[in-house]
């Protein structure tokens, strides 16, 4: 045998060995699965300071202290500060009760990365390990920490006694209070923002640092592959002193990226995607003040982060050769998070609204999918959503959005690995959640004392008549909409009409023909009456044709605003609420509005125009990827909804 016949028999056997493990290890992940709990905010309600005998505010139905941040500050924010400290609760003990060994949690797991909540979450964390045998496997995110070091800071809306705000703040002097509506400032540096450091020291049996029973565990700084690895070395490379890069010149942070496995034949990626660039005359390289923020995501990683890119692909390649499925997961979006609506978004609110510095440009899912990732898990958004982009070289990239567990519609993701490079990806709500009521007598002191001062947009108590956390999550939304949304992200023209125009109104005006704008129509509707009555005749045809009545059309635009929202952050999901028969109406109103010219809008009045942009935006919400239940297939990237 010669010698160029030996080493092909030889490569010819390594190939056939390493594809017998593959097919082995494929056969037992047959049925494993993987929860997926982004964006909890966890602010730990029970928790004590250890350097002030502050407690919070007397529970009188619970008797207990309670720390907890006002109805108006949750319901003027995207994510929920108290209840979703139940919700976090549910959702672990529904994950024991399916016997669900490993979970993610892909970043923004405390409200502010503060002490006092990182002890909370990691009390909670250790329970569930040490009662059921649960892995967690944790990243970084925008909000954990909030600068690479840590930094003083505080909160002046946590509740206090008589129903006034509290201020908590980590350094005498950070906040000056009004007497008349707020407690003096309690000084504590449980409440200040930790960086990398403390963090993940607080936090390191949860794959920030390798686990004895791993099989394998790296970072993007680690030489070593899975075929020499020993948990010495691993020890070793963990050290945060090994683990830093240079952002900029003369600026070195950390990277807390790691992959590891946790059982033979399953590599999680925790890629950290947190990016703290240097601000313009930045001083201090160890001062997170010298830093902007990491919110923008992986639009940075491309530009001053580029080794996770090689790591990317160098774990992948690992990971095929050596048949290992990878799953990776990190705080920040990888694909359009807008159903690819951006652009319609950015045409009608402007470039700054609306979180588009976010959304991360195509080059991402690109570069990613090339790099070798097939499917990612991300969060920061706090929606439901199924992104999937396929390169030039025929690489596809499955981005999956997990819901907040904070935010409208509360869930969790579940993975279960299928045979034949199949995965199955459920949401699990999260609606029935005990002690969601808990505080509400709490939220009626502080609104009693809101009325008192006659404050200004005050929230609606009704929301304390929710019986659901689901419910719940809902009116919070329907809050969130009205006290800062309608401010905030409309212009005016266009919010003064969707809020006093109605479906019937909506269905006439789709079919008249006319210069003058809807407002102007609406304002003068005895100058368009010929009009408005053949329209209105034409609309009664479009109805019948449609097996619809016009008597079910009785909602507003207002109720047609909220829907909006509510399909931007739950897709599908947003049907539990909406209903299937509100959903269709909106489809036909939609496809009068926009009949078959959907990019041609320069003909159109202002309001016209915008009428249209909504509608193709809220239609691209309504019908895009499968979102709830469906599978994926590794080979070729293919999403396929089960019913």
């Amino acid at each position: 045998m010669n010698s160029k016949f030996t080493s092909l028999y030889i490569l010819s056997f390594f190939i056939f060995f390493n594809y017998s493990i593959s097919a082995q290890k494929t056969k037992d992940l047959d049925g494993l699965q993987v929860a997926f709990l982004s964006d909890v905010h966890l602010q730990d309600l029970f928790g004590t300071f250890s350097d002030n005998e502050f407690k919070g505010v007397l529970n009188t139905k619970t008797g207990k202290y309670t720390l907890i941040r006002t109805m108006a500050s949750q319901l003027h924010s995207t994510r929920i500060f108290n209840e979703n400290y139940f919700a976090f609760i549910a959702a672990l003990e529904d994950i024991a009760k399916r016997k669900i060994k490993y979970v993610a949690l892909p970043g923004d797991y405390t409200d502010d990365g503060q002490p006092i909540h990182v002890r909370g979450l990691k009390k909670i964390l250790d329970q569930y390990q040490k009662k059921y045998g649960i892995e967690f496997f944790i990243t970084t995110g925008n909000h954990d920490p909030v600068g690479p070091f840590a930094q003083e800071s505080g909160k002046e809306d946590f509740l206090g006694t008589e129903g006034k705000s509290q201020p908590i703040f980590s350094k005498d002097g950070m906040y000056k209070p009004n007497m008349n509506i707020e407690q003096p400032v309690v000084i504590t540096a449980d409440i200040a923002k930790m960086g990398y450091f403390g963090i993940t020291d607080d936090l390191k049996n949860f794959g920030f640092y390798p686990g004895k029973k791993n099989k394998f565990w790296a970072t993007p700084f680690t030489t070593y592959t899975s075929q020499n690895y020993n948990y010495k070395k691993a020890l070793e490379a963990s050290d945060l002193k090994n683990r830093v890069y240079e952002v900029a010149p003369g600026y070195e942070v950390p990277d807390v990226s790691y992959v590891v496995e946790p059982v033979d034949g399953l590599w999680l990626m925790a890629i950290d995607g947190n990016v703290y660039i240097p601000k313009k005359n930045a001083g201090d390289p160890k001062d997170s003040k010298s830093y902007s923020e990491a919110s923008t995501g992986y639009n940075n990683v491309l530009s001053n982060k580029k080794h996770l890119i090689k790591w990317v692909r160098d774990i992948s390649a690992q990971a095929r050769l050596r048949g290992k499925t990878l799953v990776a997961f990190s705080h920040f979006p990888m694909i359009d998070f807008n159903d690819d609506a951006s652009a319609e978004i950015k045409q009608l609110l402007g470039p700054n609204k609306w979180q588009l510095n976010r959304v991360p440009v195509e080059e991402v899912a690109q570069v990613f999918a090339d790099a070798g990732l097939k499917i990612h898990f991300g969060g920061h958004m706090h929606i439901n959503d199924t992104g999937v982009r396929t390169t030039e070289k025929g690489n596809t990239l499955v981005n999956i959005q997990t819901p907040s567990l904070a935010a409208y519609i509360p869930a969790y993701k579940l993975l279960t690995i299928l045979k034949n490079d199949r995965i199955d990806i459920q949401t699990i709500t999260i609606d029935n959640v005990r002690g969601f009521d808990e505080l509400f007598d709490l939220y009626k002191m502080e609104y009693k004392f809101l009325e008192s001062q006659n404050s200004k947009d005050i929230w609606n108590i009704d929301i304390l008549k929710t019986k659901s956390y689901h419910d719940f999550t809902d009116f919070h939304l329907k809050e969130l909409v009205r006290l800062r949304f309608l401010k905030d992200d409309w212009p005016s023209a266009f919010k003064d009409f969707i809020l006093t125009v109605s479906a019937r109104d909506l269905l006439v005006l789709a079919n008249i023909k006319s210069d003058q704008d809807f407002d102007f129509i609406l304002k003068n509707k005895s100058q368009f009456q010929n009009q408005w009555n053949e329209a209105e005749a034409k609309s009664e045809q479009i109805l019948t044709q449609n097996n619809l009545k016009k008597e079910d059309f009785n909602w507003t635009g207002n109720d047609l605003l909220i829907d909006f929202y509510r399909f931007r952050s739950a897709d599908e999901l947003a049907l539990t609420d909406v209903g299937t028969q509100r959903a269709k109406e909106y489809k036909v109103v939609s496809d009068l509005f926009l009949g078959g010219s959907k990019s041609d809008l320069s003909k159109d009045t202002a309001l016209q125009k915008q009428m249209k942009l909504f509608l193709i935006i809220f239609n691209k919400f309504m019908h895009e990827v499968p979102a709830d239940h469906f599978t994926v297939d590794l080979k070729n990237g293919e999403v396929k909804e089960v019913k």
